[in-house]
């Protein structure tokens, strides 16, 4: 996360003035990312010790100091919002309707993190899954915004290549968004104790590479495409 963001902002010459406010948010998610995952690994280590005994297997064991997941939402909380807005930046669609989007999605797409949140720190399956069940509402708005709502402004980027890419920064939202309410149900299947919260973590640190780092990358090749194509005027007609 902490190299991507170098990464992005070094490319902030080699995109046009329109883009460059997209591609400094998106250092900014991986930035704030970098961050809560130092937390988190720190609040890890505290948590948990792992040790052989006589060269035997190795055990994983609890300290008794508690291990706080509320880092990730805090990171989820500032970072979502920011992943949207990005997207529909370097889109570059018009004023008003980049205005209502980003607000419309930002909103939503805090409302899905702060709703998760009371589940996660239940041990309540019935609570769990309540809150699970209200958290997908905001989900499945931004999900079908994503998948179908902004079909019509992807056909209008200037060239097959950046729609292309704009498609594919789209779906990968979506898909690596579906793996989160999945992920967030292990503790609801039977799993408990280390087990359930490392393969939690896991499964929530890859979702989070796809999410930021890789979309990250999608972005900076959207901002980079349409640059080139701008800067020689050889724009789509309309």
């Amino acid at each position: 996360m902490g190299s991507a963001t170098i990464f992005f902002w070094l490319q902030l010459p080699n995109v046009t003035k329109s883009y460059r406010t997209a591609l400094t948010i998106t250092g900014i998610v991986t930035l704030i990312a970098t961050y809560h995952y130092i937390r988190i690994f720190n609040s890890w280590s505290e948590a948990f010790t792992v040790a052989s005994k006589d060269g035997g297997d190795y055990a994983v064991q609890l300290t008794g100091a508690p291990f706080n997941d509320g880092y990730r939402y805090v990171d989820w909380l500032l970072t979502v919002p920011l992943l949207l807005i990005e997207l529909i930046l370097v889109m570059k669609l018009p004023r008003e309707e980049t205005v209502s989007l980003s607000w419309k999605l930002g909103l939503a797409s805090a409302l899905m993190v702060a709703l998760g949140y009371p589940g996660e720190i239940q041990e309540d399956l019935a609570v769990r899954w309540f809150w699970w069940c209200l958290s997908m509402i905001p989900f499945c708005y931004v999900v079908f915004t994503l998948a179908v709502g902004l079909n019509e402004a992807t056909s209008k980027q200037p060239s097959p290549a950046a729609a292309s890419l704009a498609s594919a920064a789209r779906y990968l939202t979506v898909l690596s968004w579906c793996t989160y309410p999945f992920v967030y149900m292990v503790k609801s299947v039977g799993l408990a104790g280390p087990a359930a919260t490392m393969y939690e973590q896991v499964g929530y640190s890859l979702a989070d590479v796809l999410a930021k780092a890789v979309f990250g990358v999608l972005i900076w090749a959207i901002a980079a495409e349409k640059s080139a194509v701008e800067g020689s005027g050889k724009l789509l007609p309309n």
